[in-house]
């Protein structure tokens, strides 16, 4: 059994719901899906400040859950934590940015990021470039217009951001992302009305976590990816901690 734990670093526990339910329609036979919701925090992240606070959220539940998965996703758009995570954990951790970014990689030269909301931009465009993937990519455009709550945003916003999607195209998108947690599931929905491939990120992100458990990859013993050496913190929570200062002990197998 394959267990891939879907870690929501937002607070909104619906959001969760969502991109799990999205996530299991493509998951394989024989793999388990746990999920996570942020325990404090924000309700949705929305800028660079909140995304680091968020970040490290994100680290304190994955060291919560040692042991309980072969891996992980960091299931916000943005990829709060994960570089960080990579380094400090064993097993494979998977940013959905990243995984659909990549994945819009197979089937396309460029792709376009589409949102519902102009003040998330700047901090997608800055995970495209921690990626490096800036010259794949045709732009980020985002919704400049209220919307009445995050929760219903893709059903209220879905007509403007296919209009939106016509924009990336027009700039050169061969692939579209529809991006942030609460878009989870409208790439299916709104396929039909879109003249290029979409990927959905929450299932681009669970098809890639099952991928790397399959190849087994090792963790880093050296290189930009080790884990640190042992050091004391104060003030942490007591999991991250002692995942900091080398005195976790598992409650079950790592992968790898």
């Amino acid at each position: 059994m394959t267990r891939i734990l879907i870690l929501n670093p937002n607070m909104t526990e619906a959001m969760t719901i969502r991109l799990t339910e999205v996530a299991a329609r493509v998951a394989s036979p024989g793999t388990a899906i746990a999920s996570a919701t942020a325990p404090r925090g924000f309700p949705y992240i929305s800028s660079r400040a909140e995304a680091q606070i968020a970040g490290a959220i994100a680290l304190e539940m994955l060291a919560e859950r040692q042991g309980q998965f072969d891996a992980a996703i960091i299931a916000a758009f943005g990829d709060p934590g994960l570089i960080a995570a990579r380094e400090l954990f064993d097993e494979p951790v998977i940013g959905m940015s990243e995984a659909a970014m990549l994945t819009a990689l197979m089937l396309g030269k460029r792709f376009g990021i589409v949102s519902f909301a102009a003040r998330m931009a700047p901090w997608y465009e800055e995970c495209v470039e921690m990626h490096g993937l800036t010259g794949r990519c045709a732009g980020v455009f985002c919704l400049d217009e209220p919307i009445s709550s995050v929760a219903d945003v893709a059903a209220e916003k879905s007509e403007a951001l296919v209009t939106l999607s016509g924009r990336a195209i027009a700039a050169g998108a061969d692939v579209v992302i529809l991006a942030g947690a609460p878009l989870a599931g409208l790439a299916a929905e709104v396929a039909p009305l879109i003249p290029v491939p979409l990927v959905d990120q929450a299932q681009a992100a669970l098809k890639q976590a099952e991928t790397l458990v399959a190849l087994k990859p090792r963790k880093a013993g050296d290189g930009r990816f080790k884990r640190p050496l042992p050091k004391p913190s104060h003030g942490l929570a007591a999991a991250l901690a002692n995942r900091i200062s080398h005195d976790d002990t598992p409650s079950g197998g790592s992968h790898g």
